[in-house]
This record gives C-alpha cells, structure tokens and sequence, in this order.
C-alpha cells in the first residue's frame, strides 16, 4: 500500500469521528449512486499532478457520501517556504465561502421571528432609505435615479440589492467603489455599511443578479437585530455547537498561525479582494462576504448539516423546509431578476437560492439540485442531495481554482455508477 493511501485511510476514519453519524435515508428517496475505486483513484490524481507540476503548493479534499468520508486525503504542502506539509487541520483563507455561513445565520433569526425576508433593510439600517441608483447621463457621467422599491433582506441573500464589488468591471458605478477608500482605516461594521450606504446603488434592486457586498451588509443587518457582533451570533448559534472550533474572522491564536496554508509565490493578488488583506491580522470589520478562516474539518460539520436538512448529531439548526428554501433557484421565471451573462458567476445551468448557486438543469452526470459556491483564494464545495454527497476542496491556489474545480468536478461525477 502506498504512503499516502495509508494516510488518507487514516484521515477518513478520524474524519467519521469528527462529522457524525450517516443519516438515515428517507424510503422516498431515490437510490444514489456509488463510487467506483477506480474512478475516485483518477480524483486523486488530479490533484497529486498538480502538486507534482508545480502548478498549486497542496491541497486537501474530502467526498463524503451517507455520512461518511470516502475519499480524504491530502496533497503537497501548506507551505512552501517553510515545507510544512498539508495536514487535515490546515486553516484557510474562506472568502466567499463565508457567504454561505452568513446567510444560515440570518435564515436562523428569520425563523426566529425577528426577521423577514421581505423586511426592507432600512427598517434596520436606515440610511439605506435615501441611497439612489446611479446610471449613466447622456454626457457619459453618471446620473442619480431615486429607488423604485426598497432593498429587502431577501435581496441581499439573492444578490439582487444593487450593492456591488469594486475589484472587478468597470462600470462607473464600480469605480466609485473602488475608489471610495471602503477599507480605510479599521471600521468595524456599522461604519463600514454606512460607508456603503453613501455611495448609489448599480442597478435597482430586485431587478440584477449583481455579486457584491450585500452579505456583508447582511451581516450588518445580523448585528442590529440580535444585539451581537457578527462573530458572537455565528459562534453562539452556530460555529460552537457544530465545533467549528477553527472558524473565525482572522487567527488570533498565535499558536494557530503555522496552520495558514499559503499560496504559491507570485500566485496572489496585487490588491486585496473585497477589502480582506491578510488571514492574521486583527480587525474590527468582521466581514459577513469573505472575512472567515477556517479548517476543511469544519466546514464538513457545516455541510453535512446543510446535507441532511439542517440537522447534525441530533440538533436542529434550520427547519427542512428552510434549507429547501435555500437551495431553490431565487432569481428564475417571474423573479423580475436578469443575469449579466458577463458577470454572471453561477453559470447558464444554475439560478441562484438564498446564500447558493442552485443548478436548475442536469448537466451531464451533475443532477439538478446540486448546490454550491466557492473562494476566490481556491476553496470550493458542492452538495448534491440526489446523490446524498457533498464534497469540499480546500487549497490557496487563486489562479488553478477554476481549471482545477471544474476537472475535479467532472472526475468526481464519473467516479458514480448505479
């Protein structure tokens, strides 16, 4: 048996320890399919060529079906300045891999009572009552429209508010962002929201599906209606009891920070994206979009409760029919949302839910139903509840995450036979 095969065995049967036990599946459900060792033998090879090629520094990657790890294993390393390889509790820069966690937590207070999706965000951030719509004037500048509708909670969970990113196009309205010093100094959340509430929105809301800072202002919006920082309500409700010990907005632990993978160098960015700058730096913006740090562990705690419904080891996160909810298309047929075939980031065979890209048509083997999103720094997750799966891909490879994504994928779904 070859080293790394005895490695990965041993990652999976701590990693059964760490998720929990198999859910039960549901008579009405059809049979999934299986994987075929062959077929998860070509999974790992990908990402073994990678590293051997030079191309990313390491990886770890976890499918997991009925519960349990079929497949975990690590590759290469986490570090290449210091060859500290890639182990299993490897904390990563998450980036938009937050998203997902911002919005279960709001969907949390929304069954609570004390919030509600057609709620206008300005009943909890009234400055958002008075920002205008920027569109182009006829002398080429840019003219102010006043709002037709509100921005609503739902449509920051869509990302349909208007509220956009300022590091890619280059749209007038982008500009101002991108030149509104966003970042400066160290805001925490209220200032940075109203930061973003002083400058015009992209477009109407509900009218766009348009990627941007509106979790973050979800976050926000978090903020004010539980009386907490946005790390405190996620860690009450939802990082502690899942034991997402190693989720948090930076790595304050000093002890922690050998843990950082790190890209290779030269493969980052010659600015921070979304305003996130460094993994290990204190700050007070905790942001909701693309702040958190996190470990392949955790994140499998997170999935696998999203998996079986928003329950895990016998608590109760969200309601089935929340989760549901979720994880069905938001932005389709009679949404009023159209989709910049540009900027459109879900891609044509996927809508978008409330925190997910949502896969409307089959794709090849990829069934409808599957749900997703990704990191820019390289991270990615998919859940497919057909086949009672998800699989998670942590690396910092920022410029192989869409070549490697998309093969891994592909690999993954003809390792599956009836």
């Amino acid at each position: 048996m070859r080293p790394w095969r005895t490695e990965a065995l041993v990652l999976v049967a701590a990693l059964a320890l760490l998720v929990g036990a198999a859910r039960p599946v549901r008579a009405e459900m059809p049979l999934a399919r299986s994987f075929t060792a062959a077929g998860l033998a070509r999974v790992s090879a990908l990402l073994g060529r990678e590293v051997t090629a030079g191309r990313i520094p390491g990886a770890i990657l976890l499918i997991q079906q009925h519960g349990k790890p079929v497949l975990f294993e690590t590759f290469g390393l986490r570090n290449v300045k210091t060859a500290q390889p890639m182990t299993d509790d490897t904390i990563f820069r998450l980036y938009s891999m937050s998203k997902p966690i911002t919005s279960v937590a709001a969907m949390m207070l929304v069954e609570d009572g004390k919030l509600a999706l057609d709620d206008a965000v300005a009943k909890y951030i009234p400055a958002f009552a008075d920002v205008q719509v920027g569109v182009p004037a006829a002398d080429g500048g840019l003219a102010l429209q006043p709002l037709a509708g509100p921005i609503t909670v739902r449509d920051l969970l869509r990302h349909t508010s208007g509220i956009t990113y300022g590091f890619y196009g280059d749209s007038p309205v982008r500009r101002l962002y991108a030149q509104a010093g966003l970042f400066d100094g160290d805001p925490d959340n209220a200032e940075f929201v109203a930061r973003l509430a002083r400058l015009p929105l992209a477009e109407q809301p509900g009218t766009l599906w348009d990627y941007g800072h509106s979790t973050d202002v979800l976050g926000r919006v978090i903020e004010v209606v539980s009386g907490l920082s946005l790390y405190q309500f996620e860690k009450q409700r939802l990082l502690d009891p899942l034991a997402m010990r190693d989720t948090a907005f930076f790595v304050a632990d000093e002890a922690r920070r050998p843990r950082i993978a790190e890209p290779l160098p030269g493969d980052w960015f010659d600015r921070p994206v979304a305003g996130i700058t460094e993994a290990t730096a204190p700050r007070r913006w905790e942001s909701g979009g693309a702040g958190m740090v996190g470990t392949i562990r955790d994140y499998a705690r997170f999935t696998q409760m999203l998996l079986n419904g928003g329950e895990l080891d016998g608590r109760r996160y969200l309601r089935r029919e929340t989760v549901a909810l979720m994880t069905s298309d938001q932005i389709g047929k009679g949404s009023g949302v159209t989709k910049d075939p540009g900027f459109y980031f879900p891609g044509r065979d996927s809508g978008f839910g409330l925190g997910f890209a949502v896969r409307i048509m089959a794709d090849g083997r990829v069934p409808a139903g599957e749900y997703r999103w990704d990191g820019v720094g390289g991270t990615f997750f998919f859940i497919d509840p057909a086949d009672d799966m998800f699989v998670i891909c942590m690396m910092q490879s920022p410029a192989q995450r869409g070549p490697i994504q998309d093969e891994l994928k592909r690999l993954v779904y003809g390792a599956l036979v009836r």
